[in-house]
């Protein structure tokens, strides 16, 4: 699995990225139905998104040439979608730390989901999810996702953790990993929401100045413990192979190659539930190719290349009927992702979505990811 989230080395560029051109969302424009294909196709995408053994078929099958530019963070994606005027790329793989950003950007616009035959097969919760869809208006499709668990080594901690708690445990020290990520704040949060009713905190990426404070101080608190801020999920897995991690957050993925390389791990999502990440495929505002576009999102959609993908990867398909196929391609591995875990698993998960000044509720008392960015620099020191 490749980099998703980066230190923020050059944050002036991360606070351009996040808040220029700020605007209301692009009204829907929809195609009574797909086209002849273009010809051509440019994506931004995570590394390994758009792999030669369901890319190849596609350019086949539909004549639209695949050109991929690989982004290693979020921010680097919302700045690609907005170069070049916003008509260099046709689509992007976004995260829900970005979708917002893309969506009030002007950047991307909604996409007629009833021209994906298998849209409708979708997890339910992961139709219309508040990080890509806006007053039912579907500005990102679902793709790919995954939990943020805690890991721990079952041969260095003697009891199992149950909850969150255990990163801020102080006999711990110098031994916990965890992302060096903005919105690592959320995951914060969210145990706050618990232990803390009193700060009224109802959603972990909605925070008032107060409850972000408060939650910037718990993490504080735990920098002491922090032995690496990981940016890499090959970091992640370094650390706990050797011994210089023994609890922290991770992905499914890590858990997964740790156990493969014979570490002793095992992981949970806490009793407080867990943050997550969901991908989006996103239509660019200006595309010059919608109709190989929306070629592109019906293919990846369909049972055999989510499988495909997923497994690559290493994360869950959005599509059940993926199960199967997974299971032909690499036995087990459906199980081994969750994708047939029931519905109380998924709605453990609070999955990513951009931190935005106005509140759901129509107040503008929260504070935006361009704040979240300040705090998580003061963080790490």
């Amino acid at each position: 699995m490749v980099k998703r989230i980066a230190p923020i080395a050059t944050v002036i560029a991360s606070l351009v990225a996040s808040t220029a051109g700020w605007t209301a969302p692009a009204e829907p424009n929809y195609p009574k139905e797909i086209g002849k294909g273009e010809g051509a196709l440019t994506i931004v995408a995570w590394e390994g998104y758009a792999q030669d053994d369901w890319v190849k078929p596609f350019e086949a099958e539909s004549g639209c040439q695949v050109n991929k530019k690989y982004a290693g963070s979020s921010d680097e994606m919302v700045a690609l979608m907005r170069q070049g005027g916003g008509g260099e790329y046709d689509l992007v793989s976004a995260s829900g730390d970005a979708t917002l950003r893309l969506i009030y950007g002007g950047d991307v616009q909604p996409i007629a989901v009833d021209l994906v035959p298998n849209y409708k097969d979708f997890i339910e919760d992961l139709k219309s999810p508040a990080h890509n869809t806006i007053k039912g208006v579907h500005y990102g499709l679902s793709y790919e996702w995954g939990p943020n668990v805690l890991l721990w080594n079952t041969a260095k901690v003697n009891e199992a953790p149950t909850s969150w708690a255990a990163l801020y445990d102080p006999k711990y020290q110098g031994q916990v990993s965890v992302p060096d990520n903005p919105i690592q704040i959320a995951d914060a949060a969210l145990y706050l929401m618990k232990i803390k009713p009193e700060l009224g905190i109802k959603d972990p990426y909605e925070l008032t100045s107060t409850q972000l404070d408060a939650a910037a101080a718990l993490l504080k608190d735990q920098q002491k413990l922090v032995k690496k801020y990981w940016a890499l999920a090959s970091d992640e897995i370094e650390l706990f192979k050797n011994g210089d991690a023994v609890i922290g957050a991770a992905w499914p993925y890590m858990t997964n190659s740790l156990k493969d390389a014979g570490t002793s791990v095992a992981e949970v999502i806490p009793t407080e539930g867990a943050t997550g990440w969901a991908d989006s495929w996103m239509l660019s505002a200006k595309t010059k190719h919608p109709n190989c576009a929306y070629k592109f999102m019906a293919y990846v959609s369909t049972p055999k290349v989510q499988a495909s993908q997923a497994i690559y990867f290493g994360e869950t398909p959005v599509n059940p009927k993926a199960c199967a196929e997974m299971n032909a391609q690499q036995a087990g591995s459906c199980e081994k992702y969750h994708l047939n875990a029931p519905a109380s698993y998924l709605q453990s998960i609070k999955f990513w979505k951009t931190p935005l000044q106005q509140c759901s509720d129509g107040s503008k008392t929260c504070t935006s990811y361009t704040d979240w960015q300040r705090k998580w620099q003061e963080i790490k020191g």
